[in-house]
């Protein structure tokens, strides 16, 4: 099932929670959207599956209109499951049961319902598990049986609200490699709304970034940590430094830039020109100099990340220390030579 939102708006009193939001979810991708907490992430997600009305705008499920002027369509006419974080399980039926339980809601006759929950099941890998209750499960078993329901019920689109955030950090490394393996299986479009960026670049097809009610930018997880389109992506996006710079010339998508006593050649969109800009920097741009090149830097302080170092060094004529990764340690005070690899000039 596709997904598309055309200038979606939703307000709270005098809080804009969704603000003119325009999106296009192609059938079968893992989407996720990324932003910090408030931004409107599950505000989305509940306007998706009916569970909000919108106030403006227009939302279609693979062509079909469910929400817009004067149409609500209800949440069990969308084909749409939710999981939350809390999984929402009966704690008194098994697995099978829970997984059963819209199917038998929805007046299917035993033996559909029987077929249906073993071949939902057999997708989340519980089978053996069909007995259990919810209590004799771990997280993110608990976790599986929401999803086979999402399938059970027939949702051709699953919206997972944070789904990850009451696991323990050793345990989500795990479940994303489950999440992805379900999504695979499943073929389902899924909708994954987190604040968490690792969460994001390791399991989206694509990456929307939230902010205040509006999308930031929309694109693959490379691109858009190459390539963010604002100060504000690239600052939530990742590690990295922004520099002021000066654009000496522009040519076939790169730039000559100057800052400090330092001049490189990045990247840059094809629209950049000469004057005053801001350039990205990420920790892998910043590399020790071969030979006698580059230009020198001081380290002014390290910290150790279990097998390499992040050193943050100066250099002369740059107001804050830049970020770059070493494979061995380094001192405060000690003089390196370094070399700039890529970087990428904003757009204005």
């Amino acid at each position: 099932m596709s997904i598309q939102l055309a200038s979606v708006s939703k307000s709270f009193d005098a809080h804009k929670a969704l603000n003119s939001v325009s999106l296009s979810i192609e059938d079968g991708t893992f989407f996720v959207v990324l932003g910090p907490s408030g931004c409107g992430k599950s505000t989305l997600l509940r306007a998706i599956a009916g569970l909000e009305p919108v106030d403006a705008g227009e939302i279609k499920l693979s062509g079909q209109a469910v929400a817009g002027k004067g149409l609500h369509l209800p949440p069990e006419q969308r084909q749409v499951g939710v999981v939350f974080q809390s999984y929402a399980l009966w704690p008194h039926m098994n697995v099978a049961a829970n997984v059963a339980f819209p199917l038998e809601t929805a007046g299917e006759t035993r033996s559909a319902v029987a077929a249906r929950v073993a071949e939902c099941l057999e997708t989340v890998a519980l089978t053996p598990f069909r007995q259990r209750k919810p209590a004799e499960l771990s997280g993110g078993q608990r976790q599986r049986v929401a999803l086979a329901r999402c399938l059970a019920q027939g949702a051709r689109t699953v919206l997972m609200d944070e789904p990850l955030a009451n696991l323990d950090p050793h345990l989500r490394s795990t479940m994303e490699e489950e999440l992805a393996a379900f999504h695979r299986a499943s073929g389902a479009t899924t909708l994954f709304i987190t604040h968490d960026q690792r969460e994001a670049m390791a399991l989206a097809d694509k990456v929307a970034v939230m902010w205040d009610g509006s999308i930031l930018q929309a694109d693959d997880p490379d691109t858009l940590y190459r390539r963010p389109n604002s100060k504000k992506v690239a600052g939530f996006i990742g590690r990295s430094t922004l520099v002021p710079v000066d654009v000496l010339r522009v040519e076939n998508g790169e730039a000559q830039v100057r800052f400090g006593n330092v001049i490189a050649v990045v990247d840059c969109p094809d629209q950049t020109v000469s004057g005053p800009a801001t350039l990205l920097l990420r920790p892998e741009h910043l590399v020790l100099a071969t030979g006698t090149s580059g230009f020198e830097a001081t380290v002014e302080r390290t910290i150790y990340r279990g097998g390499y170092w992040e050193v943050f060094v100066r250099l002369e004529g740059l107001s804050q220390p830049l970020l770059m990764v070493l494979h061995r340690k380094a001192e405060p005070g000690e003089l390196l030579q370094l070399d700039i690899l890529r970087g990428w000039v904003l757009p204005e």
